[in-house]
């Protein structure tokens, strides 16, 4: 492998292109166990049909682990966003869509998200009480078993030279209710600064799928608890606000 193209720099990792693949370079104190689960995660979520770079290979590279994936050429919808912000509703429209069609396909050997969240919840820092009633309420949440992104946000979709949206980034998939990963992608938004596009993107979302969204409110509390424990200390703190949120208008 000749990595000398930087595609992307995360927390902890690095996007390479070479040729017509794209490989994502762990930190050295990256778990590798998180590492496996991800290319198993994106496999699994392969043999649904959604447009996604598929798994070449897991590998080594300089004494680090790698997921080798197919090359998608294109843009984010993140770019096209910022490059053309007068086309963002249009862009909306397919971001829900997009979405949606993943919340209509099936996994049923990804984790499940109840699982996850109730773990997380278990490893924050928060008051045994506290930690009691958003475990509760997880529980008492209706079970469902569609696919979640987890981290659904334009910079997670490239729109490729032919115009065929990609998915990227699956190491946060779950199986689980949809109500969660659109909370999820809600405080992402938030958590970008984004207010007026997290309320129009709520607001889209749930005149499409025809949910309520008092429903998707109530997960804030418990989505922001879970995704609060490895979070920088300033996204933990806004994290943390929407926890004790209960009523909402």
């Amino acid at each position: 492998m000749k990595l000398d193209r930087v595609i992307a720099v995360r927390t902890n990792k690095t996007v390479y292109r070479d040729g017509n693949t794209a490989v994502k370079v762990f930190d050295n104190d990256y778990s590798k166990a998180d590492i496996l689960n991800e290319a198993l995660n994106q496999a699994r979520v392969e043999e649904t049909g959604l447009h996604i770079p598929k798994i070449l290979g897991v590998t080594m590279f300089e004494g680090k682990w790698a997921i080798v994936t197919e090359y998608i050429k294109g843009k984010t919808l993140a770019q096209l966003i910022q490059e053309n912000p007068d086309n963002f509703d249009e862009y909306l429209k397919l971001f829900v869509d997009l979405q949606m069609e993943i919340h209509a396909k099936k996994a049923p050997l990804l984790n499940r998200l109840k699982d996850k969240m109730n773990r997380k919840i278990t490893e924050t820092d928060l008051d045994a009480t506290t930690r009691y009633d958003l475990c509760t309420r997880l529980e008492a949440m209706p079970k469902h078993y569609k696919v979640c992104h987890g981290d659904f946000n334009p910079e997670n979709i490239i729109i490729s030279e032919n115009g065929t949206p990609y998915i990227l980034d699956w190491s946060h998939a779950t199986q689980g209710n949809a109500s969660a990963d659109v909370a999820r992608t809600y405080l992402l938004f938030w958590l970008a600064g984004d207010i007026v596009k997290a309320d129009k993107y709520l607001d889209l979302f749930c005149q499409k799928s025809n949910t309520a969204k008092q429903y998707v409110q109530k997960w804030m509390p418990i989505v922001a608890a879970s995704q609060s424990v490895k979070s920088k200390p300033k996204e933990r703190e806004f994290l943390l606000s929407w926890v004790n949120v209960v009523d909402y208008e």
